[in-house]
């Protein structure tokens, strides 16, 4: 195939945003997906008839006027998406079994503030500093803010490289408030000393100033975006996993996928984990200093997720996010693995069907796990993992289902069937290296390891998702930008944005 403009290989948030973006823009793109359905993290699976998401449970930006919106408005998009506000009283609750104490998160910077002061009086002004401060550091970023970016090197304030621990405890004198603020670190893998202090200020920003949920699951996302490709002339093809990068004099030429098909066109877009690209690249195209850095970058941790299949009005909808603590001073620690303690924390959520009333349908828990605790069946396939793994899995379903009795006594009378997924499953789905959910571990004191350009030395080769930007919800389509206009111009998709008002 030589008709296309733009080929994209992976057809997840990343490359779907991408390609929309460029096929906004005239350009005629392909997106090549190795899963039959496109997604990513934004598939759905369904079992007993119910349907599940397998990765954006929360959506921060979509509010009129913030970022989402205006780049879902910008593509014609906003619409089709069917989406529910959580309460605005309470957008997350955050459980602490060793005191049981319970803190209620409302949205909005002074709703924010005031949920924690309840607890921590004392702090009531430290509080406010360090919201002001999350505000202060995000607007340092113009990507995040749709502000056209110049030629210099970006400056930022000293605190903007801080780690994110750093960050809070130089707000907050109260060790356990610290502890208590940090319960977003699973939205972003932080680590404890390393973890840049932008990330940070950056989702929590996001997430504060409201977040809501997909009515009916997030396929919606995909299947809109894909249609923005397609009704320019392209084309989103499931079940084309691409097995080969064929480059020759620093240029690709063509990609091949598994079933035998080769598809080449002027400019390509890799849209997988940056060690999935070294891995399909032919070698030499990269120059071995650079192949050794990626390779040598520490991959975010993975994660153990139960998708619950509730007994009808057993179990009430929740709207919004709950966070479960079994003690304080562990949350920068949730990426260890020790089995006897596991898990630290987790995360569960009711996600909303069409005509949603007063009761959940299914449950959906998460719980962050390194891939070394899956290390001894790295070599086996999906459904062939053995027995060893199968009793593995089942205790670890077990011990989730006694923290949830911890926090809801009476909960295992609720299910009606639990299955999950561990970070082998995120591994081989995602073709993600160790099952890291977050690309490349971000470290304060090393930052340029860790950044990587969309532009590569393969002159025709360009890159995009949460290897070179952040990640989530927000981040990946912010990185989409960044590529996109590697192709058409700087500044000139951010010139649209800015001109669509809220509405």
């Amino acid at each position: 195939m030589n008709n296309n403009d733009i080929i994209i290989i992976g057809g997840g948030l990343g490359g779907l945003t991408t390609g929309a973006l460029l096929a906004k823009e005239g350009r005629k793109v392909t997106v090549l997906e190795k899963n039959n359905i496109v997604g990513g993290g934004l598939q759905n699976f369904t079992r007993k008839g119910i349907l599940f998401d397998t990765g954006m449970h929360m959506l921060g930006g979509f509010r009129p006027g913030q970022t989402l919106y205006r780049i879902c408005q910008h593509l014609g998009i906003m619409q089709k998406l069917k989406l529910q506000r959580v309460d605005s009283d309470c957008m997350d609750e955050i459980y602490y079994a060793s005191n049981h104490t319970t803190y209620r998160v409302a949205e909005g910077k002074a709703g924010f503030v005031e949920s924690f002061a309840t607890h921590f009086p004392h702090q009531r002004t430290q509080l406010q500093r360090y919201v002001d401060a999350i505000y202060e550091v995000a607007d340092e970023i113009d990507l995040f803010n749709l502000r056209p970016t110049g030629d210099g090197i970006p400056l930022h304030s000293e605190r903007f490289m801080w780690s994110a621990d750093e960050f809070i405890a130089h707000y907050i004198d109260d060790e356990q408030l610290r502890d208590v603020l940090a319960y977003m670190n699973p939205m972003y893998g932080g680590v404890s000393g390393h973890t840049p202090a932008y990330v940070h200020a950056l989702i929590s920003a996001l997430y504060i100033n409201g977040t809501d949920r997909f009515v009916g699951g997030s396929q919606q996302l995909a299947t809109a975006l894909a249609e923005v490709i397609e009704h320019a002339g392209g084309e989103v093809m499931g079940g084309a996993e691409v097995v080969r990068i064929a480059v020759d004099n620093r240029t690709v030429t063509q990609v091949q996928t598994k079933d035998g098909r080769s598809f080449s066109a002027p400019y390509y877009i890799a849209a997988t984990h940056m060690g999935e690209t070294l891995r399909l690249i032919d070698k030499g195209a990269f120059t071995p200093a650079y192949t050794k850095r990626i390779s040598n970058t520490e991959n975010s941790y993975s994660i153990f997720s139960l998708y619950v299949k509730l007994n009808p009005e057993t179990f009430s909808y929740i709207n919004h996010t709950c966070y479960y603590q079994h003690d304080y001073n562990q949350v920068w620690n949730l990426g260890q693995y020790h089995r006897e303690d596991w898990p630290y924390g987790m995360m569960y959520m009711t996600p909303p069907i069409e005509q949603q009333n007063e009761w959940a349908t299914h449950l959906i828990i998460n719980c962050v796990m390194p891939f070394s605790a899956v290390e001894q069946w790295q070599d086996t396939q999906t459904g062939r993992r053995g027995e060893a793994y199968a009793q593995w899995k089942a205790w670890h379903e077990q011990r989730i289902i006694d923290r949830m009795e911890e926090v809801i006594p009476g909960f295992t009378q609720c299910i009606d069937h639990v299955w999950s997924a561990s970070p082998l499953t995120v591994r081989d789905y995602y073709h993600a290296p160790q099952g890291a959910i977050y690309g490349f571990v971000k470290d304060c004191h090393n930052p340029l390891a860790t950044q990587i350009p969309v532009a590569t030395k393969v002159s025709n080769l360009f890159l995009t998702g949460q290897c070179v930007g952040l990640h989530g919800i927000c981040g990946v389509p912010l990185s989409a930008i960044t590529t996109a206009e590697a192709l058409v111009g700087k500044n000139k998709i951010i010139e649209q944005l800015q001109n669509i008002a809220p509405k």
